[in-house]
């Protein structure tokens, strides 16, 4: 797993120059078009000095004959309009190929994270918060904005003017160049030291905090009805204050070093004007130099002044965008650790036999695994309920069928075909799961229920919302179908989610079905009619039922009782409620006599 520490000890500088560079390759004529049209706008500036001076001289030559002398100014006139409108229409085509290389650019890196983001595994989402991740993506995404800008329309040519200039310069006059290049070379190193190793640091940091307070915001905001329920809006606005505090302190300081940093630059600068002025000055002084030539060495420090004043901001700009592309890096950086085979086939399944075969499993780097040796058989078609304390490894059991965790030994198989074998997603796509705390889109019903099967038809989603007994409360909604149903299903009772994604496990029509205790939190009412569109649902299918409550599963074909990663009994529900001692009747009493003391 890549870090940002990591990051840092092997220069973010050089990683994100390589993960420009690399998306440059997949734009190579719009990346070569916007370097040479923005190099090429740039002679303007480096000859338009030495036509300057020549014009000086050609009015201070003649003196009062005006006319020889306009007629000597027209030529180095002519040539500087030349170089100029040569200069706007080749810095617009320069622009132009910029915008359109950034936008490409942008959208794909964009999608490419959202991507990775969306094959990364369960644990690293539990782990993770939304609202920071969202945040990183696309701050990552507009510093490649900015890092175009300044790489592309700023530095090239302030580079390209430099060199251009000091090379025309030393032609003629020597020391000045020399001068000259000692002071641009002593100002580049100088900001380029400052900014990377005394500013980064502090940038990083402070992004981080960045980071820190979007993922404060989405995490208050997202469970604002837990907010709500407890009053304690209070108690969310002094974390967030606690939040916001830290970034301030760090930002301050990465804005102090900054400022600091513009200071040191501005010192040099002026030392390098005060040191040609006086050079040009004194050659003059000598005899040695025309008013035309001062002309043209002073035009040429002023042209060459302003592109070093603003490399310094564009230096800033880079590390900015250097700094805010890091974690999006990262991201891209991340290994899923669920992966295809490379030579993954898509899975076909037709029968639905799932077998466990001598599975081994841990959690990440637990020293005790949760399964050890397992070795169970789920016949094609049977309702098989999964029963058990919390902790038992019963929902681990269907996530090992759904391949969200890889096994550590053995196999998973269905219909024989070994999962890690199959490519995730149609190995997914064959398995409808009901959730216990169903989650649906901020989209529309129609949206939400067609989930599984985007191609649906509306006769299609209006038939799973029947078999869901989803359509009567749907038809209450004076948008019906087309009702958007809020963050998470928000605007939804518990029991109208639950319908919905019923209804959406309905018209997937998977061979195989998790239900993960779809009415344990429900009302008596809405729990029989989501167990009657359950068991509509179950028939012929392979259903894997997590039960709590075990009311739910007394009519199923089989059930598992796990404890502690091991399946401690195996039957129907009378079978296993009729054997002495058993962990299954232990639950049953137990749970019978909540309900007595509950009434």
């Amino acid at each position: 797993m890549t870090t940002l520490d990591e990051i840092g000890r092997e220069s973010a500088l050089r990683n994100a120059f390589r993960f420009t560079f690399e998306n440059w390759r997949g734009e190579r004529r719009y990346a070569a078009a916007a370097c040479l049209s923005m190099c090429a706008a740039t002679l303007a500036d480096v000859f338009v000095p030495l036509f300057a001076g020549q014009l000086i001289d050609a009015v201070a030559t003649y003196g009062d004959r005006r006319e020889e002398g306009l007629a000597a100014a027209l030529a180095p006139l002519g040539a500087m309009a030349g170089l100029g409108l040569s200069a706007v229409a080749l810095r617009w085509l320069g622009i132009a190929a910029v915008c359109v290389l950034t936008l490409r650019i942008m959208s794909g890196v964009t999608q490419r994270a959202f991507a990775r983001v969306q094959h990364l595994s369960t644990d690293w989402h539990a782990n993770a918060f939304s609202g920071s991740v969202v945040r990183q993506i696309t701050r990552g995404a507009w510093a490649l904005d900015l890092m175009h800008d300044t790489l592309l329309m700023a530095l090239l040519p302030s580079a390209f003017v430099l060199a251009g200039t000091i090379a025309l310069l030393g032609l003629q006059w020597p020391a000045l160049d020399l001068m000259l290049g000692i002071g641009a070379f002593v100002y580049v190193v100088v900001t380029v030291l400052l900014s990377t190793r005394w500013v980064a640091p502090a940038a990083r940091v402070s992004n981080a905090e960045d980071s820190r307070v979007s993922g404060t915001l989405a995490d208050a905001l997202g469970c604002n009805a837990v907010v709500k329920a407890f009053g304690a809006e209070d108690r969310e606005e002094g974390r967030l204050a606690q939040t916001m505090a830290r970034w301030q302190a760090r930002t301050a300081v990465t804005w102090r070093r900054a400022t600091l940093n513009q200071t040191a630059q501005t010192a040099i600068l002026w030392a390098v004007r005060i040191a040609i002025a006086g050079g040009a000055l004194f050659f003059w002084s000598r005899g040695q130099a025309t008013p035309g030539d001062v002309a043209y060495v002073l035009t040429t420090y002023f042209v060459i002044h302003g592109y070093l004043r603003d490399i310094g901001m564009h230096v800033r700009d880079l590390q900015k965008s250097v700094n805010e592309m890091e974690e999006m890096i990262a991201l891209l950086g991340e290994v899923p650790a669920v992966r295809d085979d490379p030579q993954a086939r898509p899975i076909a399944i037709r029968r639905g036999e799932v077998r466990f075969e001598h599975v081994d499993f841990r959690y990440g780097h637990h020293a005790t695994p949760l399964y050890d040796d397992l070795d169970v058989t789920i016949e094609a078609g049977q309702r098989v309920g999964l029963v058990g304390r919390s902790g038992s490894g019963k929902t681990t059991f269907v996530k090992l069928v759904q391949r969200l965790y890889d096994v550590s030994g053995g196999r998973v198989t269905i219909d024989g075909e070994d999962i890690r074998l199959a490519t995730q997603c149609s190995l997914r796509r064959q398995i409808a799961i009901v959730p216990q705390e169903p989650i649906l889109f901020h989209r529309s019903l129609a949206d939400n229920i067609a989930y599984g099967r985007p191609g649906a038809t509306r006769e299609d989603i209006e038939r799973a919302a029947a078999l869901a007994s989803a359509d009567g409360f749907i038809a209450r909604l004076p948008q019906g179908l087309e009702t958007m149903v809020g963050e998470r299903g928000v605007k939804l009772s518990g029991g109208e989610r639950q319908r919905i994604a019923l209804a959406r496990a309905f018209l997937a029509d998977a061979p195989i079905l998790i239900l993960d205790e779809a009415t344990s939190s429900l009302d008596s009412e809405s729990e029989a009619a989501i167990q009657a569109a359950s068991e509509r649902l179950m028939q012929g299918r392979t259903a894997l039922v997590i039960a709590h409550r075990l009311s739910t599963v007394r009519s199923l074909d089989r059930i598992l009782v796990f404890d502690r990663g091991r399946i401690v009994e195996d039957g129907s529900h009378a079978e296993l409620l009729h054997r002495p001692g058993g962990h299954y009747r232990q639950l049953s009493e137990l749970q019978s006599v909540e309900f007595v003391a509950a009434e």
